[in-house]
């Protein structure tokens, strides 16, 4: 359980020490190209999900919050679970390690950001631990968003109905080094499911033959074994 959790370490300050920065020296909605337009910092903050994504106003972000708590919960209870076993699998350990850094990684955002700065606007950068107190109260914080990397920025051909002309950009999301991590980790998991949860009756459904073989030899040792005692019989 040692390598996990230096990998959830380190996720974690690495978020957390972007995302403090973004907070006190980017205003809202300023960008900084770090690599041509490809790449950019980009501040938003959103109250909902991953990817810049709304979730039912307060109520829903108070439900998410508490749900990412109840997920870190029950997906560490399951790693301490899975360490204890003799030959567990590691690729398993480190896609959940993933998730529970990035659910982490978030969680701070709600929980604290709120008491701890102040409000960030379009003028000015937010400030930590403000004289007349934070933005918002306790688990009403907002998650900081930042990386913005379109892959395809053109404009659609004249000829389409209704959007000719128009500018299109392919996968417009902003995110941060937490959604990554999630993102990584299930994508991980999905693709991995089959390695990381194989049992012994897969492994016999790899040679299906493999019992049928076993009977046949049974039957030709019983066989063999009557034969020889009819002869001594004789």
């Amino acid at each position: 359980m040692k390598k996990p959790f230096i990998i959830i370490t380190l996720i974690v300050i690495a978020d957390q020490i972007l995302k403090i920065w973004v907070k006190l020296n980017m205003r809202l909605g300023q960008t900084i190209n770090l690599i041509g337009e490809g790449i950019n910092l980009y501040f938003i903050e959103n109250n909902g999900m991953a990817f810049g994504f709304q979730f039912a106003g307060d109520a829903g972000k108070l439900i998410l919050t508490f749900f990412r708590i109840l997920a870190v919960v029950v997906v560490l209870w399951l790693m301490f679970k899975i360490a204890k076993k003799p030959n567990h699998n590691k690729g398993l350990m480190w896609c959940l390690s993933l998730i529970v850094a990035g659910a982490l990684g978030n969680i701070i955002d709600s929980v604290f950001y709120g008491v701890l700065f102040s409000e960030s606007t379009n003028v000015n950068p937010a400030v930590f631990l403000p004289e007349g107190g934070g933005y918002a109260p306790l688990f009403h914080g907002k998650v900081v968003d930042m990386f913005y990397c379109p892959i395809i920025r053109t404009h659609w051909p004249t000829w389409v109905p209704g959007i000719g002309g128009e500018r299109l950009e392919f996968f417009r999301p902003i995110f941060n080094i937490a959604d990554s991590a999630i993102t990584i980790g299930v994508f991980w998991l999905i693709f991995g499911y089959k390695r990381f949860f194989h049992t012994e009756d897969d492994t016999n459904d790899v040679n299906p033959d493999h019992n049928d073989i076993d009977s046949d030899q049974k039957h030709i040792d019983s066989d063999y074994n009557k034969k020889q005692n009819i002869t001594i019989n004789y």
